[in-house]
């Protein structure tokens, strides 16, 4: 059963990847987590062999995603390189409060954040697109949002796209360049989280055979596998659909993770 879990699982990610901008984490944390109850990991190192590994998947299905969105002209590069610094200084910090931090505490925050952040997409300003670019912050503001998005990605081994394409999106930006953005601002968030999980979870007691730190390598692969390919169908079709569309779908995407998140915690 779990040899057919992984791939499935590989094959939304990357599919979220491409067509959101996240990098699959909200769909393959949760399912990891159920996966490695049923072959017997600890509690104790369960949800942070999630966290790492998760993180680890989304390097590859970010590569892939970046590529098809940079090939339809759509990542914004100058934006990148103000979050990219802050980014990464955000997920060195957020990956060490992951483990002093309960996991409830963890879904309440993020929950409630995605529950606000769909209703602000959905019942945001209707200004014209220049007039709501004014709203962008400089380059040490982005690198400030940055770190922000670094640190709460690194917390739920998440892409950062869910925190990524609503902020870019509330502050002008065409939805198709804010997904294409957040794919990109994903890689930094994927590789320093990755590498950060295997240092922290180095040598400890309860991690199973074949995990180096807090990442799993055979549920790596049967994840990576598929979100390649299914990543670029995903950026194919989020360049076809219209931005009120796109904007739409993923505010209805973060209502269901919200609730996800909460109901889980609570």
């Amino acid at each position: 059963m779990l040899i057919l879990i992984y791939p499935a699982v590989g094959a939304l990610a990357g599919l979220a990847a491409g067509l959101f901008g996240i990098g699959g984490g909200l769909i393959i944390v949760p399912v990891l987590v159920f996966s490695f109850a049923l072959q017997g990991v600890s509690e104790a190192v369960a949800v942070h062999l999630a966290v790492g590994t998760s993180l680890t998947c989304i390097v590859v299905s970010s590569i892939s995603s970046v590529r098809a969105h940079h090939a339809l002209g759509n990542v914004d590069w100058r934006l990148w390189r103000y979050l990219a610094p802050g980014i990464a200084a955000g997920v060195v910090v957020g990956v060490n409060v992951a483990a002093a931090l309960p996991g409830s505490v963890m879904k309440v925050v993020f929950g409630v954040f995605a529950l606000i952040m769909a209703g602000q997409m959905m019942l945001g300003s209707r200004g014209e697109a220049a007039e709501r670019a004014s709203r962008l912050p400089g380059p040490f503001g982005l690198s400030g949002v940055g770190a922000l998005i670094g640190g709460l990605s690194a917390l739920f081994g998440i892409g950062g796209g869910s925190l990524t394409v609503p902020f870019l999106s509330i502050c002008g930006q065409r939805m198709q360049v804010a997904v294409a953005t957040a794919a990109a601002c994903g890689l930094p968030i994927a590789v320093v989280g990755a590498l950060g999980n295997i240092v922290v979870g180095w040598g400890h007691a309860d991690l199973p055979a074949m995990a180096t730190g807090y990442v799993y390598w055979p549920a790596f692969l049967g994840v990576a596998v598929m979100s390649i390919p299914f990543a670029k169908v995903g950026a194919r079709l989020a360049q076809r659909l219209s931005s009120a569309y796109l904007t739409r779908a993923f505010a209805s995407f973060l209502l269901v993770v919200g609730t996800y998140f909460l109901y889980g915690a609570l």
